[in-house]
């Protein structure tokens, strides 16, 4: 493979433009505002979601989709889940039918209640595309300067998960392989709603204790639901579950933990974003709390982080909450 585009010029997709331009790869970074590319072009680098990362000569910015995509033979989606449908709408006539299409996007689609991969195989409506998650423990800042981290591919087809595992891997970016998907996706996704109630533990100053809590038993939510939906119990194991999980929920680079903390001091959902982007888990947290309903699977740590952020419950109420509930064995 020679060229590839990415979809998405935030911090992990001008990331990953990065990583694949240093690989080899002729990288197109598509922007959705016209503006923004132009800046990103002449500065060569993102100054506003990754400032300091120099572009490779070989990492080009546009706002031109169907120019990015053209001959792309590995197209890297790094778009919000939300906005994820949209775009694929838009680039599907530019999609070779032999392209490898890679979601590097965390979350779960909040009408449809899909992952993206399975929103990609539904907009794209052909099962003839290697379509691969790429998900694990990896901040977008480290991954650009050089910083080890490790994540996995999954995909139903072997040959697509090597072809990206191949593509990505560096000697600081190291790819496993993997080939369930679902439990992929589903921990890439649940573990930022874990990360918004660590961070809202650590707001209202309760402690490592409480923290080491929750991230224990925010895994066992992940996994039961996981394991509901076909996942593998083990995937949760592995890097895109108890590592990412553990990265988010203790990182201040992360977005959805520093949310939280903002809504343990007693900040508003407004104040907490602090007129950023909403946080990934933010809405992932209301569709996980609708598949939980939708496949009666027991998730108290979900339902009650959905009720400080959809239903106003104060923060100490909700841990509150958890701390009283009935006694069980583990």
């Amino acid at each position: 493979m020679k060229r590839t585009a990415i979809l998405g010029a935030g911090s992990w997709g001008t990331a990953m433009g990065a990583l694949l331009a240093d690989n080899g790869f002729e990288a197109s970074l598509w922007a959705r505002d016209n503006a923004f590319a132009d800046v990103l072009e002449r500065e060569r680098q993102n100054s506003v979601y990754l400032p300091g990362a120099m572009f490779p000569e070989n990492l080009r910015a546009g706002s031109d989709i169907g120019a990015a995509l053209s001959g792309a033979e590995l197209i890297v989606c790094a778009i919000p889940s939300h906005g994820l449908r949209a775009i694929l709408e838009a680039a599907r006539p530019f999609i070779g039918k032999e392209a490898i299409v890679v979601s590097a996007t965390k979350g779960i689609e909040a009408v449809s209640l899909l992952t993206p991969t399975r929103i990609i195989r539904d907009v794209l409506g052909v099962s003839n595309h290697g379509i691969v998650a790429l998900s694990g423990p990896s901040f977008a800042k480290e991954v650009s300067h050089g910083l080890p981290a490790a994540v996995c591919a999954a995909s139903a087809s072997l040959k697509a998960a090597q072809a990206v595992q191949a593509a990505f891997s560096t000697r600081t970016f190291r790819v496993y392989t993997n080939a369930d998907v679902t439990g992929v996706e589903l921990g890439g996704a649940l573990k930022n709603v874990m990360a918004i109630a660590s961070g809202i533990s650590d707001g209202l100053g309760l402690g490592l204790n409480a923290r080491a809590a929750l991230i224990t038993r925010g895994l066992a939510e992940m996994t039961r639901l996981g394991v509901k939906m076909g996942a593998h119990p083990a995937t949760f194991s592995g890097l895109s579950g108890i590592g990412d999980l553990v990265l988010t929920c203790t990182g201040a680079l992360s977005r959805n933990y520093s949310t939280g903390v903002a809504l343990g001091k007693g900040k508003t959902l407004e104040e907490a974003q602090n007129g950023r982007q909403v946080s990934e888990g933010v809405r992932t947290t209301e569709a996980a709390y609708s598949l939980a309903e939708k496949n009666h699977v027991e998730t108290p740590i979900i339902n009650e982080v959905y009720a400080v952020l959809y239903e106003g419950k104060r923060p100490k109420d909700a841990v509150m909450e958890l701390m009283t509930r009935d006694l069980k064995a583990e």
